[in-house]
């Protein structure tokens, strides 16, 4: 069952009460895919930093995922009732899969997208703007072409990788060890950047002249909101820490306005 592999029979019948509270039918529950590491490997307060991934986002009810909002944005979940109200931590990484339309193929080159433009709208249109608006990285991937997939080169491996994500974690753990506790909302520390405050954002991610002209011009073309400012510069502080950067440069500042690319005005008139 994926989420509800754990030992600890408290946990399962959290997990499980905020899934009947959402209306999660059990059937969808095995979408949920989480990697827990030993509890013995994290404080507390880290053990609730897990992952969560939701496959074909737009099949699942849309008043289900409004309710992520609370979740993604605090990092905790509350349910109230008429004599009760219950606090849960909830700070995990959402990860999410979809099709740009129900047939699979809208915007494709090689295929003919079969979907109508109405169809097409309401696909899209279960995803809302504030849901969009909380997650740091969207990304656009097309089909690679057979004269890609048959090169014999090979790519970075994914040792070299990990060693380099390993060393941006660290360098944000290090970042954060001299905070005091709760400072990020949580009764420990922040350990990575999703989890700064905008009081953090100046104080360690805070752009320069020129990249502040660049993400200016980037929230008014693409008319981005707010929060998606947060999340910009949050994006931005780790590219720099993968490129073990000190600052946070125009060049980071780019690539991470870049991951936002389906958080804009027409994202529910696409297919219009």
């Amino acid at each position: 069952m994926g989420i509800l592999s754990y030992n600890n029979m408290f946990v399962k019948i959290q997990i499980i009460a905020v899934f009947l509270t959402l209306g999660i039918p059990m059937y969808a529950w095995n979408s949920f895919i989480s990697h827990y590491a030993k509890s013995s490997d994290f404080t507390e307060e880290q053990q609730w930093h897990k992952y969560v991934f939701l496959v074909e986002l737009p099949e699942f009810n849309k008043s289900t995922l409004e309710v992520l909002r609370q979740p993604l944005e605090d990092r905790h979940i509350t349910i109230s009732r008429a004599k009760y109200t219950v606090d849960y931590p909830s700070s995990f990484m959402f990860v999410a899969s979809m099709n740009p339309c129900p047939c699979g193929y809208y915007g494709d080159p090689t295929h003919h997208c079969v979907c109508t433009p109405g169809q097409i709208q309401r696909y899209l249109s279960k995803i809302s703007g504030p849901l969009l608006d909380r997650i740091d990285i969207h990304c656009e991937i097309q089909a690679v072409p057979f004269a890609q997939l048959s090169q014999m080169q090979p790519g970075e491996p994914s040792e070299n990788i990990r060693e380099r994500v390993i060393r941006a974690r660290n360098i944000q753990t290090e970042r954060f060890s001299s905070l005091p506790l709760g400072e990020g909302g949580g009764k420990g520390r922040p350990h990575c950047n999703a989890q700064m405050t905008e009081r953090m954002l100046h104080q360690f991610a805070e752009p320069d002249a020129a990249s502040l002209d660049m993400l200016r011009m980037a929230m008014e073309k693409l008319k981005l909101s707010a929060r998606a400012y947060s999340r910009i510069l949050k994006v931005a502080r780790t590219i720099a820490d993968l490129d073990n950067s000190d600052k946070v440069l125009s060049q980071h500042i780019a690539e991470a306005i870049g991951y936002r690319n389906l958080d804009r005005g027409d994202w529910a008139e696409r297919g219009v």
